[in-house]
């Protein structure tokens, strides 16, 4: 699979809990969760990512049932009303097979599906999964994260998580990458995995990034989380032009805008 064999796309984001870092407790209730879906989708969204557990830096885990009262009736509803792409941003199995048999499309997984029964519940389906990268766990992952070459340590682990979803009957096709900006990274760390994101596609599947508002934005900016509009765009802009074909992101309609630029420069269309 090339690089760009999969078209560019916008996913938005719809945090279903009350402490996200950006968004927290703005949509936990359903129905403002589908209104706000359904502006997402009219802002020009080709995927939804519902997620039920904060996986903010220094947050607690959720307990199984709480995120399933969370995030299953959303993906239900959003299937109900909605002809788009459902994304469900979880580690544990049971929210990734209720979640699928109430619509999902796609599972993506901090964990990168290694949860207990994560691997086997993503083989008992066909939808498709993206394996992040996380050093450590969300309440510690920023104290002090150590590498000897991030790019190259990234890799190492994304090529172990592919060879063991393989192993388990999942197939190359349905798995999307993430090197997980800010996930156990220092500022240096995420700078580095963007300015040389293309040595991923050495992995030979497609990318999904997330840098939507995050603190490597804030921290050359000294913007607050949500006055991190122009760099997020350009953070989105730089990774689009280096090959990521999904981009995560809180602010749709001008991501789009600035994805659409990015395709036909790509494409080499002339207006």
């Amino acid at each position: 699979m090339s690089k760009n064999s999969k078209p560019l796309q916008v996913m938005g984001i719809v945090n279903v809990t009350p402490d996200s870092f950006s968004d927290g407790g703005e949509y936990n209730r359903l129905n403002d969760a589908v209104d706000h879906v359904a502006q997402l989708i009219n802002d020009g969204a080709d995927l939804i990512d519902i997620g039920g557990e904060s996986t903010r830096p220094g947050s607690n885990s959720v307990a199984e049932q709480e995120e399933l009262d969370r995030v299953v009736p959303l993906v239900k509803a959003v299937r109900e009303r909605f002809d788009v792409p459902i994304s469900v941003d979880t580690t544990k199995a049971r929210v990734m097979s209720e979640s699928i048999r109430a619509g999902a499309n796609l599972i993506n997984d901090v964990n990168a599906l290694r949860e207990e029964g994560a691997l086997e519940a993503l083989s008992a389906s066909n939808v498709e999964v993206c394996l992040m990268h996380m050093q450590g766990e969300p309440r510690s992952m920023q104290h002090n994260p150590l590498y000897d070459d991030v790019v190259c340590d990234v890799k190492t682990f994304l090529q172990e998580r592919v060879h063991a979803c393989e192993n388990a009957g999942i197939d190359r096709e349905r798995i999307w990458l993430d090197p997980g900006f800010g996930f156990g990274k220092s500022v240096r760390h995420n700078y580095q995995l963007l300015q040389r994101l293309q040595a991923f596609h050495e992995l030979q599947l497609p990318l999904l990034v997330g840098l939507s508002r995050k603190s490597m934005i804030g921290h050359v900016t000294g913007r607050e989380v949500k006055e991190r509009l122009a760099g997020s765009l350009a953070a989105a802009t730089i990774a689009a032009m280096k090959g990521a074909r999904i981009i995560r992101v809180h602010d749709v309609k001008e991501t789009v805008d600035a994805m659409k630029v990015i395709a036909a420069t790509l494409e080499g269309e002339h207006l």
